[in-house]
């Protein structure tokens, strides 16, 4: 982390969105070190509690290293950053392929704590307002991470200008009828993500979860040898539903834990669907199927 960004800096970042954890800042000026890349800002929570906690000097808790010991490059992580990038690559990428899944070449770049106050002042009147409530940007990290923007083309005009209304600018690029142009991109976009095959691929790993949170934390209390409390609050008939679970073995409690998170993760995952031209200006089926199978990757880290 040679170089560190300053209050003087901001300017060159803008806010494009943030998650649960983190906000998102694109990169706006000419340097190659960050052109075509995006900013990860972790928050904090107002409340004194951490939107994602910090796990130092170990990234994983004992208990998700034992959940975890068969990946050994991540039990082994020592920073939430490089943690979370191991899992898209040695967990999520096997299952669901590395045509929807990027890891991509990360890495921490030094900050200031002027540089990310100014954030914060920069970014709170466009933020949600309960998302401003809930959380700010965490003042006292000493490094950002930085990732690469899968909404740009290597040719993207950035200056293009979108002044017109959607249904016009969509003339150059889809061939319909007057007023039909948002119609047909739709449909185009609809049909590439089904043929694509990605939706088969999500749907196979969320059906991993065939006991639901319900029955998960149960086997959950067993891995890390606690009385389960759930037990005590259930009727009956849900009582003789996962009473089973407790008698399970080790091993299969664990794989019960860990499908359960897998599965999570895909069912509250994002794509990025980024089109463009064709050789000869045309938006068509095949141009948008190639982008998605290329581009369109679920978000599992930020």
């Amino acid at each position: 982390m040679e170089v560190i960004l300053d209050e003087k800096n901001v300017v060159e970042w803008v806010n494009q969105g943030e998650g649960a954890a983190n906000l998102v800042l694109a990169y706006t000026r000419s340097s190659l070190m960050f052109i075509r890349k995006v900013m990860r800002i972790r928050k904090v929570s107002r409340n004194g509690v951490e939107v994602t906690r910090m796990r130092s000097p170990s990234a994983l808790t004992a208990h998700e290293r034992f959940l975890w010991k068969d990946v050994h490059e991540l039990i082994s992580s020592s920073d939430n950053e490089t943690a979370g990038q191991l899992f898209v690559h040695h967990v999520m990428k096997s299952l669901l392929g590395s045509k929807y899944v990027d890891v991509g070449a990360c890495m921490l770049i030094g900050v200031s704590k002027k540089f990310l106050e100014s954030v914060e002042k920069n970014v709170i009147c466009q933020r949600l307002t309960w998302r401003v409530d809930d959380a700010q940007v965490d003042i006292h990290r000493d490094s950002v991470l930085l990732m690469s923007d899968h909404s740009l083309f290597t040719h993207e005009d950035t200056n293009f200008c979108i002044a017109k209304a959607f249904e016009d600018e969509l003339k150059s690029v889809v061939q319909a009828d007057d007023g039909h142009c948002t119609e047909n991109l739709l449909t185009l976009v609809a049909e590439a993500v089904s043929q694509s095959g990605v939706l088969d691929r999500l749907l196979e790993v969320q059906k991993l979860d065939n006991v639901d949170i319900e029955g998960a934390i149960h086997a959950y209390y067993d891995i890390t040898h606690q009385h389960c409390p759930i037990c005590r609050e259930l009727g009956e008939e849900k009582l003789n539903r996962y009473s089973s679970l407790h008698s399970t073995s080790l091993d299969e409690n664990v794989r019960i834990v860990k499908e359960c998170l897998i599965a999570a993760i895909t069912k509250d995952c994002s794509f990025i669907i980024v089109l463009d031209q064709g050789k000869r200006g045309i938006m068509n089926l095949n141009a948008i199927a190639y982008i998605l199978s290329q581009l369109s990757k679920p978000l599992t880290s930020r």
